[in-house]
């Protein structure tokens, strides 16, 4: 297939490239020009800032696609403007999308089919994810535009960009760090590798059965917080030295009741039952929470509370296009390390632990 990669440069999209390479396709990507990467010698480039439609449109201009893989869309005019120009010109569009966009729910696996999330507590970046897919939906049943929406889902792998994940752990196992789990560490999470999703994107291409659906793209099933952090020490070679948050600790963490160091004033609210606090008390509590959030691998903390697990079901996509992961937690925890010591971040990598020693000199004393 002659194929289109929006991005192709950064994480998911270099992946899905290279997924796309080994399958045979004719691949072109098109983004800004700026990020390095490692790209296939027969990758062709297009050079467009797709947040300009003129200079997009022009770089697009004269060609059509047997399908196109939108990995860097995350606003409305995004969609609105590449499915305009690619109307009648694209045999398949395929957008990334996020489980962010899910509702909290205490009935798992969370399907396709369950309440999303369009309240105050969803942030932009699912709001217009949503509103991406509402677009595209509505485009593939009025004009029956090949649309369809995978829902990606913490993402592990080489070449992350988000630093705050499996590689944060990774310094924090190697430096002998103290392991900061909440709870009693038998909360729910759930992480796919990075190239068993592209083989996912790749499988996708060219099914009519998938036009116009939603699929949830993550791993196999969900892990414990305790079992993530004991198979990445078992990748790094060390023992954990888990530190457990209690339950009432957590929950004042959580809520704004308790603040440590240098954190922001006292907010005192429950977000799961209270009134909307001050736009800047509530954002402060937000970000403070996506901070915690960073101490073990947790799924949107604007939505999920910090005990909540948050699991996906698969079986849409296992149906419709075969597709079965081929990581499990293991295999891609070993695989990234070895990226991760490959490349030298094992030794340069360097981040700011002042929240956690905050945390546990609140625990000592």
């Amino acid at each position: 297939m002659k194929v289109l990669v929006m991005g192709g440069t950064q994480f998911n999209g270099l992946a899905l490239v290279h997924e796309l390479v080994r399958a045979g396709h004719d691949v072109t990507v098109c983004n800004r020009g700026k990020s390095k990467a490692d790209l296939p010698p027969q990758v062709n480039r297009l050079v467009a800032d797709r947040t300009d439609h003129e200079q997009l449109k022009t770089a697009l201009a004269g060609q059509d696609w047997d399908c196109v893989q939108d990995i860097t869309a995350y606003h409305p005019p995004d969609v609105e403007s590449i499915t305009s120009m690619l109307e009648g010109r694209v045999g398949h569009y395929i957008f990334a999308s996020s489980t962010v966009i899910y509702a909290a729910n205490s009935d798992l696996p969370i399907t396709e089919d369950d309440p999303v999330d369009r309240g105050p507590d969803q942030n932009e970046y699912g709001l217009h994810k949503l509103l991406c897919e509402d677009i595209l939906l509505e485009a593939f049943t009025s004009k029956g535009f090949p649309a369809t929406i995978a829902a990606f889902s913490m993402v592990f792998g080489p070449h992350n960009t988000l630093r705050d994940r499996e590689q944060r752990m990774f310094v924090r196992l190697l430096q002998g760090r103290p392991i900061l789990v909440p709870g009693d560490g038998s909360t729910l999470l759930q992480v796919g590798h990075v190239e068993d999703q592209a083989r996912a994107l790749e499988q996708m291409m060219g099914k009519p059965s998938t036009y116009g659906k939603r699929y949830n793209l993550t791993g196999s099933g969900g892990t414990t917080r305790h079992n993530y952090v004991a198979t990445l020490a078992d990748a790094v070679g060390v023992e954990a030295n888990v530190v457990p948050i209690p339950h009432a600790t957590m929950e004042a963490l959580w809520t704004g009741a308790l603040t440590v160091g240098s954190g922001e004033a006292n907010v005192g609210m429950d977000v799961r039952t209270s009134k909307p606090a001050k736009q800047s008390e509530r954002a402060k509590l937000l970000l403070r929470r996506f901070q915690i959030a960073q101490l073990v691998q947790h799924l949107a903390p604007n939505i999920h509370w910090w005990d909540q697990s948050t699991v996906f079901s698969i079986d849409r996509l296992r149906t419709d296009i075969g597709w079965e992961p081929q990581h499990n937690l293991q295999s891609m925890t070993e695989h990234t390390y070895q990226w991760f010591c490959d490349t030298g971040l094992d030794r340069s990598a360097t981040y700011d632990w002042g929240l956690e020693d905050d945390i546990l000199a609140h625990l000592k004393a």
